[in-house]
C-alpha cells in the first residue's frame, strides 16, 4: 500500500474539513455560505501551494468539477421531476389510499412501507424509489398531522439500508466488487453477502422505524407554520347541476364529499337549513356554508375543480392549474370595511374570487356574501397568479406572500405520471444512466406542460448543490494529499497486534466515517486496496475486509452529502445538517457494533 508522505498541504486540508463539519453542525452560517467558503479556501490553498497528485495538478477546475457531478445532476433534475408529480398531484388518489391505511393502523402501515423499500432498494436503484416514495410519505405525514420530518430521513435510510443486501443494491456495492476484481480478487456474485447484509439491514431496520422518529423534530415548513394551518375560515359552495354534491345529506353536521368540513348553514332560496339538517338532501342552487381549514379547502378544490367556482361576488375562479390560493388581510385604513362581500365587488377590481373569510375574535354564522368585513379579517382568495401577485399593490388588502399556494395543475396528471414511469423504468433496468434519465425526464415535465420554467427553477435546492460541490472538493483534496490514505495507515500500525477481529472492525469505523466526508464512490475506490492489502498482510482471507468496504461504505448516514438519497429529503423534510447528525450517528454505531459481533464468527477469524 502506497502512502504519501505527511505534507503540510494535507494538515490543512484536515483543518479546512474540521472547520467546515463544526459549521455544518452548528450552522452558525447558511449552509450555503458555509460550502461557499469552504470551496474558497480550498481554491486558494491549491492556487498558492499547488500540488502534483496521481492524476495530475489539484486545480481549481478539479476541486469545482463537482458542479458538474452526475450524482448532483441527477439529484437536482430528479427534483424537479418530482415538483412535477406533485404540481400535477399525480400520485394523490394513491396516497390518499395509503393515508387512509395509515389512519387505521398508523405503526404497521409505517412498519411495512419501509420493508418493502428497503426491499426493493436490494435490486432497483435507491434514488427514484426514494423520489417515488417522497410525495407519498409527505402527504401521509400531512393527514396524520405530523411533520415530514418524521417521515422522510426514514425513507432515505431505509433505502440505503436495501442496498446491502446485494452486489446491484448500491453503486457503490458494484465500485468495491470491480475494484477487488482488479487486484486478482475472487468475482463476487450477486447473493454473496446476503447474509451478513441481511442481518446489518434488519438492525439497521429496527432502529430505523422505532428509535429514529423520536430522535427528529417535529419540523413543519415555515410557511405552513406562518399560514396557521388549523385556522378556520367561513367558505360557500353553490351546488351547481351535475355537481358530485347533488344527492347528498350532511351526517353529523359533515357532507361526504366535503369529508372534514362542518356544515354551519345549508341555503336554499329564502329559506335557511341549520344543524342538524335532518332529511335535507342538496339540490342544484343550494348553497352549503362551512368551517373548514385552509388544508381542507385546498384539498377540495384539488380534488373537485369545479368547486373553485364558488360565486360569493359574481365571478369563477377559472381552471384550478392556472389558479393560485393566497391569504390576505383586511387593513385598518381598508374603504372595504363595513360592506359585505356582496357590495365589495372583490372579483370585479382584482380578477380574484373570496373562498373564505376567518375572523380571529369569533366564528361567524350565516352566508359569506352577508358577512360584513371588518380590519383584521383573512381574506382566502384564488386567482390567477398575476393577479394574485398583483394584490401585494392593494390598498384596500394585505398580501400575506408566503400564503400563496398553486393549486394542482390535474388535467396534465396522466403526462406527468407517465415522464415519471419512463424515468424510473429507464433508470432501474440501466439502459442509460440516471443521470441521463433524470434530466431527460425534467425536460418532459416541462415540454409537455407539467411545470413551466419558472416552477422548474424553484424546484431546484440551492443548498443541495452547493453542498454536494463542496464536498466533492473536500473528497478531491483529500485523496490528492494522501490524507485517507495516511489516516488507513495510522489505523494499521497501532492495531496491527491486536489481531485481525479488532482491525477488521476499526476498518469498518474507519471506512463509515470517512463516506461520510467523502462520497461513497470515493470511498469505496479509495479503501478497498487498503482493506485487501491488510488483509493479506495478516494472512487473513480478504473477503471479509471487502465486505466490511462494502457495508461501511453504505454507512452514508451522519451527514447530508454522504448520499443522494439524503440530498433528495433534505429540502421536503426541512432538515437541517446537526439532524442527520442526530439520526444517523447512532445508527452507523449501531451497524458498527452489530458487524463486530457478527464478523469474526461468520468469517471465521
Amino acid at each position: 500500500m502506497m502512502v504519501m508522505d505527511p505534507n503540510w498541504q494535507m494538515w490543512a486540508t484536515f483543518a479546512l474539513i474540521a472547520g467546515a463539519i463544526v459549521l455544518y453542525a452548528t450552522e452558525r452560517f447558511p449552509l450555503e455560505q458555509t460550502s461557499l467558503a469552504l470551496l474558497a479556501a480550498l481554491l486558494l490553498l491549491f492556487h498558492f501551494a499547488p500540488l502534483e497528485a496521481d492524476a495530475g495538478v489539484l486545480d481549481a477546475r478539479a476541486l469545482l468539477a463537482g458542479f458538474a457531478d452526475p450524482a448532483l445532476i441527477a439529484v437536482l433534475a430528479l427534483m424537479v421531476v418530482g415538483q412535477g408529480l406533485i404540481r400535477t398531484g399525480a400520485l394523490d388518489e394513491s396516497i390518499r389510499v395509503m393515508s387512509s391505511r395509515f389512519q387505521r393502523n398508523p405503526a404497521l402501515t409505517l412498519t411495512l412501507t419501509l420493508v418493502v423499500i428497503a426491499a426493493l432498494s436490494a435490486f432497483i436503484n435507491n434514488t427514484p424509489i426514494v423520489v417515488i416514495f417522497i410525495p407519498v410519505m409527505a402527504t401521509i405525514a400531512e393527514r396524520l398531522n405530523r411533520g415530514p420530518s418524521r417521515l422522510l430521513m426514514p425513507l432515505s435510510f431505509a433505502a440505503i439500508l436495501g442496498g446491502m443486501v446485494t452486489l446491484i443494491g448500491s453503486s457503490t456495492n458494484l465500485l468495491v466488487a470491480g475494484a477487488a476484481a482488479g487486484m486478482a480478487q475472487p468475482a463476487i456474485g450477486f447473493f454473496d453477502f446476503a447474509a451478513p447484509g441481511g442481518v446489518l439491514a434488519a438492525v439497521g431496520l429496527a432502529y430505523v422505524i422505532w428509535v429514529l422518529p423520536r430522535l427528529l423534530p417535529e419540523r413543519a415548513s415555515m410557511a405552513s407554520e406562518m399560514a396557521g394551518e388549523g385556522k378556520q375560515f367561513i367558505a360557500q359552495i353553490a351546488v351547481r347541476p351535475g355537481s358530485p354534491l347533488v344527492g347528498q345529506s350532511a351526517v353529523a353536521g359533515m357532507i361526504p364529499h366535503l369529508k372534514g368540513m362542518t356544515v354551519r348553514l345549508i341555503q336554499r332560496g329564502e329559506e335557511s337549513h341549520l344543524p342538524p339538517f335532518e332529511d335535507v338532501l342538496l339540490q342544484p342552487g343550494d348553497t352549503v356554508v362551512v368551517a373548514a381549514t385552509r388544508a381542507l379547502l385546498t384539498e377540495a378544490l384539488a380534488r373537485t375543480p369545479e368547486l373553485a367556482e364558488i360565486d360569493a361576488d359574481g365571478g369563477e375562479a377559472g381552471e384550478a392549474g392556472d389558479s393560485m390560493l393566497a391569504e390576505a388581510m383586511v387593513t385598518p385604513a381598508s374603504r372595504v370595511i363595513g360592506r359585505n362581500l356582496r357590495l365589495v365587488g372583490f372579483h370585479y377590481h382584482t380578477g380574484c374570487v373570496i373562498l373564505g373569510v376567518q375572523r380571529r375574535s369569533r366564528m361567524m354564522r350565516g352566508r359569506m356574501e352577508d358577512i360584513r368585513l371588518e380590519a383584521g379579517d383573512v381574506l382566502l382568495v384564488l386567482g390567477p397568479r398575476e393577479r394574485v401577485t398583483n394584490l401585494r399593490f392593494s390598498r384596500e388588502v394585505l398580501l400575506i406572500e408566503w400564503s400563496a399556494l398553486e393549486l394542482p395543475s390535474r388535467h396534465h396528471a396522466k403526462r406527468a405520471l407517465a415522464v415519471f414511469a419512463a424515468v424510473v423504468a429507464v433508470a432501474a433496468t440501466g439502459l442509460v444512466p440516471i443521470a441521463i434519465a433524470a434530466v431527460a425526464g425534467a425536460l418532459g415535465m416541462i415540454t409537455l406542460g407539467c411545470l413551466n420554467v419558472r416552477q422548474a427553477a424553484r424546484a431546484v435546492d440551492r443548498r443541495v448543490a452547493m453542498l454536494v460541490a463542496a464536498a466533492l472538493a473536500m473528497g478531491t483534496a483529500l485523496q490528492a494529499t494522501g490524507g485517507a490514505a495516511y489516516l488507513a495507515q495510522q489505523m494499521i500500525t497501532t492495531l496491527s497486534d491486536l489481531g485481525p477481529a479488532v482491525l477488521l472492525s476499526a476498518m469498518f469505523a474507519l471506512v463509515a466515517v470517512m463516506t461520510n466526508v467523502l462520497s461513497n464512490a470515493a470511498t469505496a475506490v479509495l479503501f478497498t486496496p487498503i482493506a485487501i492489502n491488510t488483509a493479506l498482510a495478516l494472512g487473513v482471507n480478504p473477503t471479509a475486509f471487502i465486505h466490511a468496504v462494502i457495508f461501511a461504505a453504505n454507512c452514508s448516514f451522519a451527514t447530508p452529502m454522504g448520499y443522494q438519497t439524503n440530498l433528495l429529503v433534505m429540502g421536503p423534510g426541512h432538515y437541517k445538517f446537526s439532524d442527520y447528525l442526530r439520526g444517523g450517528t447512532p445508527l452507523i454505531v449501531l451497524i458498527w457494533l452489530a458487524f463486530s459481533v457478527l464478523a469474526p464468527s461468520y468469517y471465521g477469524i
